[in-house]
């Protein structure tokens, strides 16, 4: 069966509203996520069927977007209180002055990577050079492609790179391309074997992108400075979330599965395994250096007309 990950994750878009709390306890406070519900929320999930989002004043209702570039924006204009989103993504709309700022991580390493056939033609990324390769998203993976094919010495030029849309595991497995940008560590290796064939990862962090997070959440800017109780209620329980699943790992999944029983196969069970070690154990931590680092990378491969000032994008939550 050839399948990608939209079709996979889009499984779970029914099954992400939370129980109604009583309405004395305040009005919802709503989470936009970045996708359709998938292992990589594992610790969102827990903290609603926990009551760790009750316990800290919060009736929290975890939202699927219809489009995936909507939830920063829209919490941007008030119309949600946190919005899981990337890095780059939040870099770059401080730069066009929309007034959001990180204010936590939910998976605090990378996920992507190039990905090739283990049993293809490229052992080292040098080997891309005349061969082609895939990729989803063009602003910041052509940018994160380049700069790992230059830590190797291979010129974009050398490189006919290809979108395939989201279609990443077929585009390897048809040989469309030799490798492809964007394939997840805790994903795609997973989907090739389910289809027979193994992977090999070149890991980004380690050929010239700067170490980051996969995944943020974003709130207004204004909330984030006054350090809104709610936002630090919110980090609260999304920790206490992420411990769970690293201490119960095998009742976290089967949390994970309630009301969800679509999303009970054999991708996401062995995502699930390796996404565990990503989740941040510390979700309210900020590590300024880093952040600016990836915003400077952003500059460098000319995504941003300039690094924007720390405040305009980051927020520690006290």
């Amino acid at each position: 069966m050839k399948f990608t990950r939209r079709a996979l994750l889009a499984t779970g878009a029914a099954f992400l509203a939370a129980p109604a709390l009583a309405q004395s306890r305040g009005r919802p406070f709503e989470v936009l996520l970045d996708w359709f519900v998938n292992p990589n929320h594992g610790p969102l999930l827990i903290a609603q069927e926990l009551g760790y989002f009750r316990d800290a004043g919060l009736d929290a209702r975890l939202i699927a977007p219809a489009d995936p570039n909507d939830p920063p924006r829209l919490v941007a204009a008030g119309r949600g209180d946190v919005a899981v989103s990337y890095p780059h993504t939040q870099i770059m709309q401080a730069v066009q002055d929309i007034p959001t700022a990180r204010i936590g991580a939910l998976v605090d390493t990378p996920l992507s990577t190039i990905t090739v056939l283990a049993d293809g033609p490229i052992r080292t990324l040098a080997d891309f050079r005349g061969r082609r390769i895939g990729y989803s998203i063009s602003g910041i993976e052509v940018a994160m492609l380049r700069a790992m094919l230059a830590s190797a010495g291979v010129r974009e030029t050398e490189v006919q790179a290809i979108n395939v849309n989201f279609a990443l595991s077929p585009a390897l497995l048809t040989k469309r391309v030799d490798g492809v940008i964007g394939a997840f560590r805790n994903f795609e290796l997973f989907q090739l074997e389910i289809e027979g064939a193994k992977g090999r990862a070149f890991y980004l962090e380690e050929h010239g992108v700067p170490l980051h997070d996969a995944l943020i959440f974003t709130a207004r800017r204004d909330r984030a400075r006054a350090n809104d109780p709610a936002l630090r209620g919110f980090l609260d329980a999304v920790e206490r979330g992420a411990q769970y699943c690293v201490n119960e790992p095998d009742e976290a999944w089967k949390l994970f599965l309630k009301g969800r029983t679509q999303l009970d196969n054999e991708l996401n069970r062995r995502a699930w395994r390796a996404t565990l070690p990503r989740f941040a154990h510390s979700p309210a931590a900020l590590d300024r250096k880093r952040f600016r680092r990836f915003a400077e990378f952003l500059h460098a491969q000319n995504l941003i007309a300039r690094v924007p000032a720390d405040e305009l994008y980051m927020a520690e939550i006290g």
